[in-house]
């Protein structure tokens, strides 16, 4: 029998102490996104709630961390975390046009 790889915590959300199950990699981006907008993680998750997300507080945190990252995420950042040629298959069109 498998074992599942999510971590239980407990947080205080919308309506008082409740528990949520993430993946590891996940606790960690929620805490990275914490530190960078200088907020403790309850405030956060709160805030998450409050916005609407239909699927419930589970689902509207990894729904938020996804496009948080997608947000932030940019051609150069990609670049430079080396995760491919993404600048040059863009700009090579781009200076063809100009050459032309």
């Amino acid at each position: 029998m498998a074992t599942s790889r999510l971590v239980n915590r407990n947080v205080v959300a919308e309506r008082g102490r409740t528990s949520m199950r993430l993946e590891p990699e996940l606790w960690d981006m929620l805490s990275e996104i914490c530190e960078r907008e200088a907020q403790d993680m309850s405030t956060l998750v709160r805030q998450i709630e409050a916005a609407g997300h239909v699927g419930g507080r589970t689902s509207a945190v990894r729904v938020y961390i996804a496009n948080y990252f997608h947000t932030a995420s940019t051609e150069v950042g990609h670049a430079s975390a080396g995760h491919g040629p993404l600048l040059h298959r863009r700009a090579v069109p781009e200076m063809t046009r100009s050459a032309a």
